[in-house]
C-alpha cells in the first residue's frame, strides 16, 4: 500500500451551509472550488462541539469533549490522550503544525514532532467559566456584539498578522519537505484563524462582495423572549443589551466575514501553488472547527447546534475516496480515524479510542448513516452540558436545564418549529432519547464540569501568583543551524537545499 503525504487546511469560525456542496457558486474562492471538484464533499458535517477548543481536540483525537474533558476554551488536553498525530507518527509519519490548535496546558505538541507557530489564543486556565454563577459574563474575554458594530476594512488586524504567517512557513514547510532529507511520508496541518470575527477584512477582498445577494441573513433577528433558553444565555454573553445592531451592521459584518473567506482561499491557493511547483502529491482535507450563525435569529458566533454554529465545511481529496457530494451526516471526529486508515494504521485498535469512524466507508456508501452524529456543549452561555444527536433528518436536543429540541431539518432547514411537543414526531423523538439515554449521564456529566471548572480556577490563581511560567507555545528557530554557518561546507549545503537538482 502507498501511504501518501497528507495536507491538512483547518480554518476557523466558518459556516457550513455556506459549503451544500463545496464552496457556495457565488463565493470567490477559485482555490477551494478547484479542491472541491477532485473531493468527496460531505455537505452535513458537524463538530462535535461548537467552541474552539473543545472542537479541535475532539477532531484530533475523535473523542467527544466528555472524553477529553476539553469542556471549554481553559480546558487542559491531556498528553495521554492519542491524536491523529500520535497514530500518524506511530505509523512512520513524519508530522508538523503550522497555526492555531488551541491546546490549553503545557503540552503544545500533542503529537505533533514540529510547530511553526505559536498559537493565537493563550494556553493556560484563565478563560475558566463558571457553573455556580450562571449569569455572571466576563467582559474581558467573551464575545461581545462589538464584533459586528465595529465591522468593515483595514490593512492588518491582529488576526491577519498570525494568518500571514500561518501561510508563509506553511509554504516554506513545503518546500523543505520536497528537499527529501527525510524519507518518511509527512502530514502537514495548516491551521487559519480566519474567518472568526472580528469581521474585519482587507480592502482588495472586500471588494469583490460590493454586489453580494447575500448580506442579508435568510431569517431575521427575533424577539428576545421567542428565542429557546440556550439562545437568550448566548444573546446574554454577548452582551446584547448594550449594543443596538442595524440592518448596515449586518450588512458589513456578513461582507467582511465573506471577504475572509476569500482571503483564506489564497492562502491555501499559495500553498498549494507551493507543492505543485515542487512536485509533490498529497491527500488534502479542508475543513473548519465550528460555524459561525452570522446574524440568522439574530445571534452571532457559535456555541449552539443551530446549523449555521455546528454545521462544518469538509472535503477530502484522497485515495480511495471517490469525488462528489456525500448527504450522510458525519463528524469531524471521523477524521482521525479516516487519516489512519489512509495512513495504514490498525484500525482495530483505535476503535476502543475514538467516537467516530473512518470516512472511506460512508464515501463509497458502505456505512448507510444510520449511526447518529454525537455533539456536545459545556462552556461559557451554558449553565449545564448541551448533547444532541443529528441522525438522517432529525436533529435532537437536549439539556437538563431546558426544554428538548427537535427539528426535521429535510422540511425545516431553518430550524424554525420544535417538534418535541408534536405528536407525530413521538416516534423518532423516542427513538433519539433512547439514544441519548444509552449515551450520556446528564447528572455525571455535569458533575464532572463543575470539578474540572472548581480544580482549575484554584491552579490558575496560584499559577499567576509570584514567577509565572506561560505554557504558551515559543516556536524553536536553529538560527544556528539555518542558511550558511561556518561548520557547514558551502558546496554541499548549496546542493542538499536546492530544489530540484540539475536542472
Amino acid at each position: 500500500m502507498t501511504r501518501p503525504n497528507i495536507l491538512i487546511f483547518m480554518v476557523d469560525q466558518l459556516n457550513g451551509t455556506l459549503f451544500p456542496d463545496g464552496p457556495a457558486e457565488w463565493l470567490h474562492t477559485p482555490n477551494l472550488k478547484r479542491l472541491a471538484a477532485r473531493s468527496a464533499r460531505f455537505a452535513n458535517a458537524y463538530t462535535a462541539s461548537p467552541l474552539c477548543a473543545p472542537g479541535r481536540a475532539a477532531f484530533m483525537s475523535g473523542r467527544l469533549p466528555s472524553r477529553t474533558r476539553v469542556y471549554d476554551n481553559a480546558a487542559e488536553f491531556a498528553s495521554d490522550i492519542p491524536t491523529y498525530a500520535h497514530h500518524l507518527r506511530r505509523a512512520g509519519y513524519q508530522t508538523c503544525l503550522s497555526g492555531k490548535m488551541h491546546f490549553v496546558g503545557p503540552d503544545q505538541l500533542h503529537g505533533f514532532e514540529e510547530r511553526l507557530t505559536t498559537d493565537i489564543y493563550p494556553a493556560d486556565f484563565g478563560w475558566t467559566p463558571d457553573y455556580r454563577k450562571p449569569d455572571e459574563r466576563i467582559d474581558w474575554w467573551y464575545h461581545n456584539m462589538g464584533s459586528v458594530t465595529a465591522a468593515g476594512v483595514a490593512a492588518v488586524t491582529n488576526q491577519m498578522e498570525y494568518d500571514d504567517e500561518v501561510a508563509y512557513h506553511a509554504i516554506r514547510k513545503v518546500n523543505d519537505l520536497a528537499r527529501g532529507h527525510d524519507d518518511r511520508p509527512w502530514c502537514l496541518t495548516v491551521s487559519f484563524t480566519h474567518p472568526h470575527d472580528p469581521y474585519v477584512a482587507r480592502r482588495d477582498y472586500w471588494d469583490l462582495y460590493a454586489d453580494c445577494g447575500h448580506l442579508q441573513p435568510v431569517t431575521p433577528a427575533m424577539a428576545y423572549e421567542d428565542h429557546d433558553p440556550h439562545a437568550r444565555r448566548i444573546l446574554d454573553a454577548s452582551d446584547w443589551q448594550k449594543f443596538e445592531i442595524t440592518d448596515e451592521d449586518i450588512r458589513r459584518s456578513r461582507r467582511a466575514y465573506f471577504a475572509n473567506i476569500s482571503y483564506l482561499d489564497d492562502k491555501i491557493g499559495a500553498i498549494l501553488a507551493a507543492l505543485e511547483a515542487t512536485r509533490q502529491e498529497a491527500a488534502i482535507l479542508f475543513l473548519s472547527d465550528h460555524g459561525d450563525m452570522l446574524g440568522e435569529r439574530g445571534l452571532w458566533f457559535k456555541m449552539s447546534f443551530y446549523e449555521g454554529s455546528a454545521r462544518v465545511p469538509l472535503m477530502i481529496s484522497a485515495p480511495g475516496l471517490p469525488v462528489g457530494r456525500v448527504d450522510v451526516p458525519v463528524s469531524t471526529m471521523d477524521v482521525a480515524p479516516t487519516l489512519a486508515e489512509l495512513a495504514g494504521a490498525e484500525l482495530a485498535e483505535l476503535a476502543d479510542w475514538t467516537d467516530g469512524r473512518s470516512l472511506a466507508g460512508v464515501a463509497t456508501g458502505a456505512d448507510d448513516g444510520t449511526t447518529p452524529v454525537a455533539m456536545e456543549y459545556a462552556a461559557e452561555a451554558s449553565s449545564a452540558p448541551l448533547i444532541c444527536l443529528r441522525r438522517g433528518r432529525w436533529k435532537y436536543t437536549r439539556c437538563a436545564t431546558d426544554p428538548d429540541q427537535l427539528f426535521d431539518l429535510r422540511a425545516d432547514p431553518q430550524e424554525l418549529t420544535n417538534l418535541a411537543g408534536d405528536p407525530e414526531c413521538a416516534d423518532p423523538l423516542d427513538d433519539l432519547r433512547d439514544m441519548a439515554t444509552a449515551r450520556w449521564n446528564l447528572d455525571r456529566f455535569d458533575a464532572e464540569v463543575r470539578d474540572s471548572q472548581a480544580r482549575r480556577r484554584v491552579v490558575y490563581e496560584a499559577l499567576r501568583r509570584g514567577c509565572y511560567f506561560p505554557w504558551d507555545h515559543q516556536p524553536l528557530q536553529k538560527a544556528s543551524e539555518r542558511y550558511m554557518r561556518n561548520h557547514l561546507d558551502l558546496n554541499a549545503l548549496e546542493e542538499r537545499q536546492r530544489f530540484p537538482r540539475g536542472e
